[in-house]
């Protein structure tokens, strides 16, 4: 069986588990999958299933599964999605008449949607209503719509951003995430597929270029002078995809077109170029071609905005406020562009890089560059090396394998033999799996933002790295051992309720996700409210939740449950109420008569403070004796080394030097267990700043 065949059947199971833990249909279950590779590829700001099908008055299908939000909080573009999922032994293909059936299905939902009289027909709380409403009522404000397909099946043909038409004069495009398009996304982390920008055919012409790179560089580089109206084309076909994710991410959390960008295209356009700073992008590969005058950019794959999106935003915004002229100023606009031919083997390590040191202007510091930024790199070790208890029914520990950039997981099992796989397997099973959008979820449901987390995986993640970011350079301390442990204990609440929730009388299907964030938050501040604490530490012990302490998170569930599915008066739309602090702050109030033996599993904050110290000397003393350990192992003439090395590049302090000439003594002298370490922090960031040493000598 090839590796793809394997991943279709794979991507069946876990659809098909999925589906029967939640007690949803597997089309639904397929839909939440793809709703978050949809937000984290920058497809769509969020995915919100609206399952509809039906008949219109014409008597044409139709057929919708959800939405990517409210298009007007996604500038103006309205998304609509639907599900092609069938469980075949075999791969199979779409015929391009299947695929135009279905983008059909779609078409015709739309069209009567807008009709008083097609929504006049519909149940007010159902999906298909909820959604034409929010449509008619946001009409006025789109300006482009998508239609999405996804499927398990594979179609040969390219379908990415094709144009089909217009309705009511808005630009419609197509887009079709096959089974082949999802597996070199959850493989490879690839976001895009074969994303060619070719300027010369598609955008206004080629791109006169200057070569910035010699001979032995280590990237391919050129500058290039881009038109205003040649950029704003193409960020309105492909939008946020153009946009590196973490660029991405720094948008979303700064949400406004910058002013002064915005007043410069209106009244200076001449002068664009003089006082922008450009943008600096990366491609796969570049066509080249010589011209009569000098060499022009025909082309570029898989083109990333790592630096300017905020100019790339408002000059298409400047764009879309002349839509009758939308070139009338732009052509004035000429913006510089440095282009860096980054290889796909290196991407991952040398584009966050890129972005960092780009973006150093502007505000975008590590902390949005997150799979690179040390508390992503600190999570992934805990990971890969804290064992988690064997529980009340596994019989042997196991690890919670973190996936911190995508492709991870499905690479460290695809890359072994059949026999390692079922011993990775058994060391990391699949449900203890999780990716930092996951990640996300458990901490921002804990934290009191169901609201937040109900916006879609790829807001949440912002909302969440910022807040990281200002904790970590407050003091990284409090992200320990400790704080690991108690984050899968909040992974074990969620994935429980997520299983619990539908199972539930009260339950009428729908809303899952939303219900599981807001139980969370609200156990969680009720017992903050009452200064307790859930025993995260005996959940970790267990490795499951406890039932009185299932109990009362399925209490607040049906709370939530009851809160999100009754919004206020006008408001009709279910998923953008669960969106809202209004909803939050609705549920917050509500009084609940928790069971009396969920005592039982609290702990006040100062039980809980001490037990983060007692683990914490713990910690000090084990680590004391591993440094000491690894202290006298390395050797008297390598600390030697390190020390004439730290000396020659002025990285050590005086303090430190006598620490390492004592590790230069051993035998004759020993360094306590605080001199070790200190000394391996020291030889930390030696290495960091290019001492070899080590290597050499435990190789010796």
């Amino acid at each position: 069986m090839s590796e793809f065949e394997e991943f279709h059947r794979e991507l069946i199971a876990d659809i098909q588990g999925e589906a029967d833990v939640g007690g949803t249909y597997t089309t639904e279950a397929f839909f939440e999958k793809m709703g978050d590779i949809l937000t984290e590829a920058g497809e769509l700001d969020g995915a919100d299933y609206a399952y509809f099908e039906g008949t219109g008055s014409d008597k044409t299908a139709m057929q919708v599964d959800g939405y990517g939000g409210d298009p007007r909080e996604a500038q103006g573009i309205l998304s609509l999605i639907i599900c092609d999922f069938q469980v075949t032994e075999d791969v199979r293909r779409l015929q391009a008449p299947q695929l135009k059936s279905l983008f059909n299905r779609l078409v015709s939902f739309l069209r009567h949607a807008r009709k008083e009289t097609f929504r006049e027909r519909l149940e007010e709380t159902s999906s298909g209503f909820m959604l034409s409403d929010l449509i008619a009522t946001t009409w006025s404000s789109v300006t482009k719509i998508k239609l999405i397909v996804v499927t398990n099946a594979e179609k040969r043909a390219k379908a990415d951003g094709l144009p089909a038409g217009t309705i009511d004069e808005k630009p419609v495009t197509y887009t079709v995430w096959d089974i082949a398009r999802i597996e070199k996304y959850i493989r490879s982390g690839q976001t895009r597929e074969d994303l060619l920008i070719d300027f010369e055919s598609d955008f206004g012409g080629a791109i006169p270029v200057l070569r910035a790179s010699m001979g032995d560089a280590a990237l391919e580089s050129y500058i290039a002078v881009i038109r205003g109206s040649q950029l704003g084309e193409i960020y309105e076909k492909w939008g946020t995809r153009l946009l590196e994710a973490n660029v991405r991410s720094f948008l979303q959390a700064r949400g406004k077109v910058n002013r002064g960008i915005r007043d410069t295209i209106e009244d200076q356009p001449e002068m664009f170029f003089a006082y922008n700073n450009g943008i600096t992008a990366t491609a796969d590969d570049v066509q080249i071609r010589q011209s009569e005058d000098g060499p022009v950019l025909v082309s570029a794959d898989n083109l990333q905005i790592v630096n300017g999106g905020q100019t790339t935003a408002s000059i298409h915004a400047s764009r879309r406020q002349r839509p009758k002229r939308p070139s009338a100023r732009l052509d004035e606009v000429y913006v510089q562009m440095k282009l860096n031919v980054v290889p796909p083997e290196t991407a991952e390590e040398v584009i966050p890089n890129i972005s960092l040191y780009a973006n150093s202007q502007n505000k975008v510091n590590d902390a949005d560059l997150a799979s690179n930024h040390p508390f992503q790199m600190r999570l992934q070790e805990f990971s890969r090396r804290i064992l988690a208890p064997k529980g009340e029914i596994s019989y042997q520990e196991t690890k919670w394998f973190y996936e911190r950039a995508r492709g991870q997981y499905p690479d460290e099992r695809g890359r072994r033999t059949e026999a390692e796989r079922k011993k990775f397997d058994l060391e990391y099973p699949r449900s203890q799996y999780f990716t930092k959008t996951d990640l996300a979820k458990f901490e921002n449901s804990w934290a009191g933002l169901p609201h937040v987390v109900s916006q879609g995986a790829q807001k949440n993640f912002v909302a969440f790295q910022r807040e990281t970011a200002k904790e970590w350079k407050k003091s990284d301390a409090c992200f320990d051992e400790t704080w690991f442990k108690r984050m899968i204990a909040r992974a074990i609440i969620f994935r429980r309720l997520e299983k619990a929730v539908p199972q539930q009388s009260w339950y009428e299907g729908g809303y899952r996700a939303n219900i599981v964030t807001y139980s969370m938050a609200k156990l969680a501040h009720d017992m903050d409210e009452r200064r307790k604490l859930v025993d995260l530490d005996r959940i970790w012990r267990q490795q499951s939740l406890p039932a009185p302490v299932e109990d009362a998170f399925l209490l607040a569930a049906a709370e939530a449950h009851d809160v999100i599915t009754h919004p206020p008066e006008g408001v009709r739309n279910m998923s953008e109420w669960a969106k809202k602090q209004a909803c939050w702050a609705q549920l917050q109030q509500r009084d609940l008569d928790y069971p009396p033996d969920l005592k039982d599993f609290l702990l006040t904050p100062a039980e809980a403070a001490s037990a983060v110290d007692d683990e914490r000397k713990k910690k000090a003393v084990t680590s004391g004796i591993a440094a000491q350990s690894t202290v006298v192992n390395l050797g008297a003439e390598f600390w030697r080394v390190a020390l004439e090395w730290g000396k020659k590049q002025r990285l050590v302090t005086p303090k430190e030097i006598g620490i390492l000439e004592t590790c230069s003594r051993i035998p004759d002298r020993l360094p306590t267990d605080k001199q070790c370490a200190i000394a391996m922090d020291v030889l930390e960031r030696l290495e960091a700043d290019g001492f070899e040493e080590r290597s050499t000598q435990v190789g010796e």
